[in-house]
This record gives C-alpha cells, sequence and structure tokens, in this order.
C-alpha cells in the first residue's frame, strides 16, 4: 500500500499517528479508505447469496458435549464487548455499570458468573469505558492476575462525504473520532499484545459477546461442540421474528457456499424485501462469538493482520445530535462478519433466551421485574412461569427514555410483570408501592401532572374488565 503517495489519506495517517494508534490499525483504516475512495460500498446482491435453510441446534447437543467443555474451561476465556456508553439512556459512563437486577450491574452479574464457572474474564473496553469498568471489578479481586483484565478497541478518524479528508470539528475535537464497530477486536487482540498473551498462557478458546446481552452465559455443551468439531470460527444464531426485520441475517456465498452476513447497511434498496423476509432468510447473529484462538492468530498472519472483513459505511453527522452539522462516513466492520474469512466455520441455532440485550429502558424495566430470574450461576433468565414469552413493554419516550427520568417514576422499584404480557404508558404516571399487574396492561394520562398509579389502583384496575376513568388517567384492558 502507498499511503506516502495519497496525499489524502496522508492526511489521517499523520492525524493517527498524532493520537498514537497503532501501525496495524493505520494499515487496516487504509484497505478501507481505499476502498471507499475506490467507490465500494460493502454491498452484498441478493443474487449472490443463498438462505441458510438448516443448521445444527444448540437444544440436541448432548451430554457428552457438555462433558466435553467442562472438561476444558481452563482453556477459554470470557471476552465481553464493554465500549458502549448508555448515550441511548442518557448515561455518561459505561453501560455496563448500570445496576440491572437486584441491585447488581451487568458488570457484577458478568463477574459473578465467570468466578462461579471458574474462567478467566476479558473486557474490550474503549478510552471512555476502561476506568470505571476497572475500578467497579476491584470488587473482585479473585478474577486473578495472570492476564490483564481488559484491552483496549481503536478509534477512527470520521471522513467528510464531501472531500473525504478527516473532519475538523474544533468546538469539540473529540467528535472528530468515531468508534470502528466491534470487527476492531481482531486488530486490538494483535496491538494490544493480547492474542499473544492468551496463547502463551494456555488459552485456546474464547467465547465473545456483548456486554448488555446477559443471555450469553457460558454453556458447556454449545463449548464441547465446538471444541468436537474442531472450528475456527463459530456464531451463534437464532430465529428472526417480525421485530428483528430490519437486523442483519446470516446467509451463504452463491459461489462457495461460505457462511456471510449481511447487515442492513450492505443492503441494496431493491433487496430490502428480500433482505426483511424473516421466512426466506430465518436466521440472524447474536453476537455471540466463538474463537479458537491459534486458527484466528494464524489466519491474520497469514493476511498480515488485516483479515478484510466487509466494510459497513455508515452515514452521520460529524455531531450526531446536530443534523446540519457536517456530513461524515464512519468506516465499519462487524466482528461477526468474520464468518466469512474462515473456511469451516460453523453457524449454530441457538434458543432466544441467548439474546437478551438491554438497549432502552423498556427492556431494562422487563429484566429489573419479577418477569427475570437471576439464577444462582448468575444468569439473568425468564421466570419458568411465563413459558419462554417474554413481556412487552412500551414506555412514553417522553418521560421514561432518560435513565434519571426513568428511576425517579419507579421509587419502590418496577411492578410485578410476572403475569403481564403487555404494558402500555402514555404520559407522566408514577408507579408507588408494589403494584402488580395481570395481562395486557394500558395506562394513560393525558394530564400535564404526573399521575400516581400505587397498589389501590391498580388492585382497582384489576377488578374492573371495563374501561376505568380517573380525574387524570384512563386504564384500558386491551
Amino acid at each position: 500500500m502507498k499511503s506516502n503517495q495519497d496525499p489524502k489519506f496522508a492526511l489521517f495517517a499523520s492525524r493517527m499517528r498524532a493520537e498514537g494508534l497503532p501501525e496495524l490499525f493505520i494499515r487496516t483504516f487504509e484497505y478501507y479508505y481505499t476502498q471507499l475512495v475506490a467507490g465500494e460500498t460493502g454491498v452484498i446482491p441478493e443474487e449472490d447469496i443463498e438462505p441458510v435453510k438448516d443448521l445444527p441446534d444448540a437444544e440436541k447437543l448432548s451430554a457428552q458435549h457438555a462433558e466435553i467443555g467442562k472438561t476444558h474451561r481452563d482453556k477459554i476465556v470470557f471476552i465481553k464487548l464493554n465500549g458502549g456508553l448508555g448515550t441511548s439512556m442518557g448515561l455518561r459512563k459505561a453501560k455496563s455499570l448500570l445496576p440491572v437486577k437486584n441491585g447488581l450491574t451487568f458488570l457484577d452479574i458478568i463477574a459473578r458468573h465467570v468466578l462461579y464457572h471458574n474462567v478467566r474474564l476479558l473486557l474490550m473496553n474503549s478510552f471512555n469505558t476502561r476506568e470505571d469498568s476497572l475500578r467497579l471489578l476491584q470488587r473482585y479481586p479473585e478474577l486473578g492476575n495472570d492476564i490483564p483484565l481488559d484491552f483496549l478497541q481503536h478509534k477512527a478518524p470520521k471522513i467528510r462525504q464531501d472531500t473525504l479528508e478527516p473532519v475538523s470539528w474544533p468546538e469539540n475535537p473529540a467528535l472528530e473520532w468515531a468508534p470502528p464497530g466491534h470487527g476492531d477486536i481482531y486488530t486490538a487482540l494483535v496491538t494490544s499484545g493480547m492474542l499473544q498473551t492468551l496463547l502463551d498462557h494456555g488459552y485456546e478458546y474464547a467465547f465473545v459477546s456483548n456486554s448488555d446481552n446477559l443471555g450469553a452465559a457460558l454453556d458447556d455443551a454449545i463449548f464441547g461442540y465446538f471444541i468436537e468439531g474442531k472450528f475456527p470460527f463459530m456464531m451463534e444464531v437464532t430465529e428472526r421474528s417480525e421485530a428483528d426485520r430490519k437486523g442483519g441475517h446470516l446467509a451463504r456465498r452463491k459461489s462457495d457456499g461460505q457462511f456471510i452476513l449481511r447487515e442492513t447497511a450492505q443492503c441494496r434498496p431493491e433487496d430490502v424485501s428480500a433482505f426483511q423476509d424473516v421466512s426466506r432468510h430465518r436466521y440472524f447473529n447474536t453476537n455471540n462469538l466463538w474463537y479458537h484462538l491459534p486458527s484466528i492468530q494464524q489466519m491474520l498472519q497469514e493476511r498480515g493482520g488485516i483479515l478484510g472483513l466487509p466494510m459497513i459505511v455508515n452515514k452521520k453527522t460529524v455531531d450526531p445530535r446536530d443534523p446540519n452539522s457536517t456530513p461524515v462516513y464512519q468506516l465499519e466492520t462487524a466482528m461477526g462478519s468474520a464468518i466469512a474469512v474462515f473456511p469451516g466455520s460453523q453457524a449454530l441455532r441457538v434458543p432466544r433466551s441467548r439474546f437478551s440485550p438491554v438497549k432502552t429502558t423498556n427492556e431494562l424495566l422487563a429484566v429489573r421485574s419479577d418477569a427475570f430470574l437471576l439464577t444462582d450461576d448468575y444468569r439473568v433468565m425468564l421466570h419458568p412461569e411465563r413459558q419462554g414469552k417474554a413481556v412487552a413493554v412500551d414506555l412514553d419516550p417522553r418521560y421514561y427514555k432518560l435513565i434519571d427520568e426513568f428511576d425517579k417514576r419507579f421509587p419502590d422499584g418496577p411492578p410485578s410483570l410476572l403475569h403481564c404480557d403487555k404494558l402500555i404508558v402514555r404520559g407522566d404516571v408514577i408507579f408507588k408501592g408494589h403494584v402488580v399487574l395481570h395481562g395486557e396492561v394500558e395506562i394513560i394520562n393525558e394530564d400535564p401532572d404526573p399521575y400516581l398509579f400505587d397498589e389501590e389502583q391498580a388492585a382497582l384496575y384489576l377488578g374492573h374488565d371495563h374501561h376505568h376513568d380517573h380525574d387524570h388517567g384512563r386504564f384500558l384492558d386491551v
């Protein structure tokens, strides 16, 4: 690559070096920047792929698989992607530091889960999440010290859409940089020295998942299946529902039958209906991935440190809160797309319970409620009485979207949702005391003042099948 002969890329390279970014990451960014300049879009046309029909099923794995997994726990590291700030909920710190169940944060539950199973924990932090997250983990000195507790993901320059030069934003220079997507994990494992450290300490496998997905627990049978199959790379997938129409899906490349992942940004406008057809493209990536670390290292060495994952071009403005600020491109990659890089990679169908991320306060309320349990081995799962049926929560974003406002409206904790199928709240409603909800509940307050919904109101509501009007609120059985 001739970065010194491309004056525009030289601007990026000098800026990245000034930030102390490693040469391998700069070369990786150049690899994608060159594609962008050449007019590549990263699009995967429908005619080039085939739907995935049937896959091996985690729920049909044997006790023998579980035994294999159990005997190899000393060879696995549990990697959690922990780079995200909970900005969509109004947080200014790592999302994993949010209390999520029984007063414990995501990170508390993750730490206790790995300690219960006696496996090693490793975080992929960002510059924004590192300090706070490592401070919380000081509560768990027994997490071990043979390897560091974390490594850092990189940051990539944002690119002006009009000139393809680095964007400049003097009033807040931090906004000139963006996360490069979780596909950066492969580069970061190398540049941090962590991949070599893991191999030097006898770790052969990694289970990787998002820190906000508490369904991604260690599963000995899945681990045993991965070991037995000698796969270099395996992705857990689950069935897409209508709610997942816009999310990426698994497919096979027609040319060689290799598994690939196609994200929304890689879909042509004329292919949208096929992309969103959940009966055609049945499976989506849970972002629970299994790595055979020696295979990862070998492939990176063969490719000069650059796996060549498909590029995702995100069109944004330099200040995401200001739609009139400079339009930019953010070049990203998805870690799951590495399934296309490794010959012999596998996909495994898992139950939906292994994918339960908390992205909004709607999901947070459900998980904090008694509809979910915290098990003895620190897994968060739906209460058995719900028989696998999730509770649908839809809170008015004007009052509940941001965590501080949300918490104010549940001063005594979440209502009981164990026997509630759907909760819709419109307007400003404060839940006071031990409120128990059943069936499908809609609470509407059209008054500008908050409406106090307490045990008495809940009992009144549950005692009536008809509409029940109050001064402030209208409660409807829907």
